[in-house]
């Protein structure tokens, strides 16, 4: 008779050079573990050492979006199910202990159970190339924040002269002016002179910095526009937040199967909060934050300049609820309506 082969189940620990992957039968016993290599070689010496205990039904691995990105793309490309794993909460780790080891079969045992259910990103496709261009955009604004206050904190103590010739400057004027200043190097010892050189050399990376954030909100722009014109019609959404929330929902949208997954994607899903006979719902601080916030923009211009949204927020303030009640409220509908749009950009044949 021909032997049954066994059908098992892997998980991943990964880290940035090393990846540590368990591998159970379908009753959760541990058949073994073994370090591997973050390499290229490392995912191919992984996946032959984990089909030699039997069919690899799936694996869970952690930090798909981190360092478990290569490996979940080489697996995927393999034909392996490959399950997001979230790390184990400090309540687990205080009774079973942290370990490599452990947190592989923790991962491997969640997906046997169920409780890992979450389908990674692909990280493939013109998605992941905007969120790169996204990443690079957001460092150089918190740069710029970072540099203007420095800019205002020098001028804050500096000598009244410096002073009186920056007030009442737009910001535009401020960064020109300071990036003018001529510095006498001989006299650095002076309040004054140090003042105006770092004042200079503030200003011109604020410079610098406006021109690089300029840059990437053309290339974003530009991207958004030939990736998700649908999107782009829907009423609030501008580049920057359709880049957020394209991003959140990643290359495969099959990975969000309803308007439901988008919204506790974006934390916009209210959690249940009954007890007895109260029956209510409580905010979700849960998800992306960023697609959070990206919802919130939409639902701020809507109540600005959208009539239908502002009578919404009347009725509703007449009924009682209070204004964050009712943000929430027009977040949920803004996933509603996005979702759609979302979905048919990324599925049609100019990105598929």
């Amino acid at each position: 008779m021909p032997a049954i082969e066994v059908e098992v189940t892997a998980g991943v620990d990964t880290h940035g050079r090393t990846h540590h992957a368990a591998v159970i039968d379908q009753n959760g016993r541990l058949l073994g573990d073994r370090e591997f290599l973050a390499s290229a070689a490392g995912y191919r010496a992984l996946l032959a050492w984990l089909r030699g205990f039997g069919v690899l039904g799936a694996a869970g691995v952690e930090g798909t979006g981190t360092y478990g990105a290569g490996l979940a793309r080489y697996l995927t490309a393999q034909g392996v199910q490959v399950l997001e794993v979230d790390r184990p909460d400090r309540k687990t780790r205080r009774l079973r202990g942290k370990s490599d080891p452990i947190d592989a079969v923790s991962a491997a045992r969640a997906v046997l159970a169920g409780t890992a259910a979450g389908i990674p990103k692909s990280r493939i496709g013109p998605v992941e190339a905007l969120r790169v261009l996204r990443v690079a955009r957001r460092g150089a604004v918190k740069a710029r924040v970072a540099a203007w206050n420095q800019l205002h904190g020098i001028l804050t103590s500096a000598p009244e002269a410096l002073r009186a010739a920056c007030a009442d400057l737009t910001r535009s004027q401020l960064a020109a002016r300071c990036a003018g200043y001529r510095v006498l190097d001989s006299r650095l010892d002076e309040p004054e002179q140090a003042a105006k050189a770092g004042l200079r050399a503030i200003a011109r990376r604020i410079q610098l910095l406006d021109d690089e954030i300029a840059l990437a909100d053309q290339r974003i722009s530009a991207a958004v526009r030939a990736l998700a014109p649908q999107t782009l019609n829907v009423s609030g959404v501008g580049p920057q937040v359709a880049a957020q929330l394209l991003v959140s929902a990643g290359d495969n949208p099959e990975r969000l199967r309803s308007e439901a997954a988008l919204a506790h994607l974006c934390g916009a899903a209210p959690l249940p909060a009954s007890s007895g006979r109260t029956d209510r719902h409580r905010l979700n601080r849960g998800g992306d934050r960023q697609a959070n916030n990206a919802l919130h923009t939409v639902v701020l211009s809507r109540m600005k300049s959208d009539q239908r949204t502002r009578d919404y927020v009347a009725r509703r303030t007449k009924e009682g609820l209070s204004k964050k009640d009712i943000m929430r409220c027009l977040k949920r509908a803004v996933v509603r309506e996005i979702f759609r749009t979302i979905i048919s950009d990324l599925n049609s044949p100019l990105t598929a």
